[in-house]
């Protein structure tokens, strides 16, 4: 198999509050996405979700089921979303191709049984970040790009959160079962995200950080809003959210992230804010 794969248990709010900062590394930190000619997964407990990348420079390399799924191919229960960060690529499935351009997605509905991710240029391959859930009912597969997302231009240079949040798989641009997917983008001089910060009990959330400068870095916070704490993140590093801990970051520069969601809602704007004012 080309495939790496890593189990991550829920973890209970009261628990998570006697972290150190290795064990808060250990349970919620992916650190390495992305390997040459693997697919490298981490199957949550949280909604069943799985964070994943593959990278292929020499080879095709195709999406195998593993021992986690008890299935017979890996979408057999299961949808999937991935995005390019890297160079040109090409997704097959059940022997239709897709040409995926850097920044661009694709959604994968339940069912689909011969998968595979391949570079057009091994000199600067394809990196495709994946987010995969369980899925009740087959949707059509479907490849979304800039131009088809559905964009927010949000946040001021003011409070150094001026950003453009284009949400690529999300109801009205891609029907999926539970699974959304989008990339925030942002203005140069601002490096917060996701303010205010919020929890969404209804469902879980991965950040995946990336083009994050060489020498900068992301810090990344999460918990309860009255006890929180941070993660310091590396560029192409994902963090996993549960459903009971808030979710922001700024970084030492400008950067992208993709976020990814799964769980009882589907509704984008399905948040409980709290204010900076408020949190400890």
């Amino acid at each position: 198999m080309t495939t790496n794969i890593e189990e991550r248990f829920a973890v209970h709010i009261d628990d998570y509050k006697h972290y150190d900062t290795d064990k808060i590394r250990k349970h919620f930190l992916i650190e390495n996405m992305f390997t040459a000619d693997e697919v490298n997964f981490v199957y949550t407990h949280y909604d069943r979700v799985m964070v994943g990348g593959a990278m292929p420079v020499n080879k095709a390399l195709p999406l195998e089921a593993m021992d986690q799924l008890r299935a017979k191919y890996f979408l057999e229960r299961r949808e999937l979303g991935t995005i390019n960060i890297g160079g040109k690529g090409v997704i097959t499935v059940d022997g239709e191709s897709y040409d995926i351009e850097n920044s661009e997605a694709l959604y994968i509905g339940k069912g689909a049984k011969d998968v595979s991710f391949a570079s057009v240029d091994a000199a600067n391959p394809a990196k495709f970040y994946i987010n995969s859930a369980n899925a009740h009912q087959a949707y059509p597969h479907k490849k979304v790009g800039m131009a088809d997302a559905n964009v927010l231009e949000i946040g001021s240079s003011e409070t150094c959160n001026e950003r453009k949040i284009n949400q690529l798989l999300i109801s009205g641009v891609v029907e999926t079962c539970q699974l959304q997917m989008g990339m925030t983008e942002f203005k140069p001089g601002s490096v917060w995200n996701t303010m205010p910060m919020h929890t969404h009990s209804r469902r879980m959330e991965a950040y995946f950080y990336f083009n994050i400068p060489e020498e900068s870095a992301v810090c990344h916070f999460m918990g309860p809003a009255e006890e929180t704490r941070h993660i310091w993140v590396g560029n192409e590093q994902t963090v996993i959210s549960p459903p009971w801990s808030m979710h922001s970051g700024v970084g030492t520069a400008s950067y992208t992230f993709i976020w990814g969601m799964a769980g009882e809602n589907l509704d984008y704007t399905d948040m409980d804010h709290h204010l900076p004012s408020t949190l400890k």
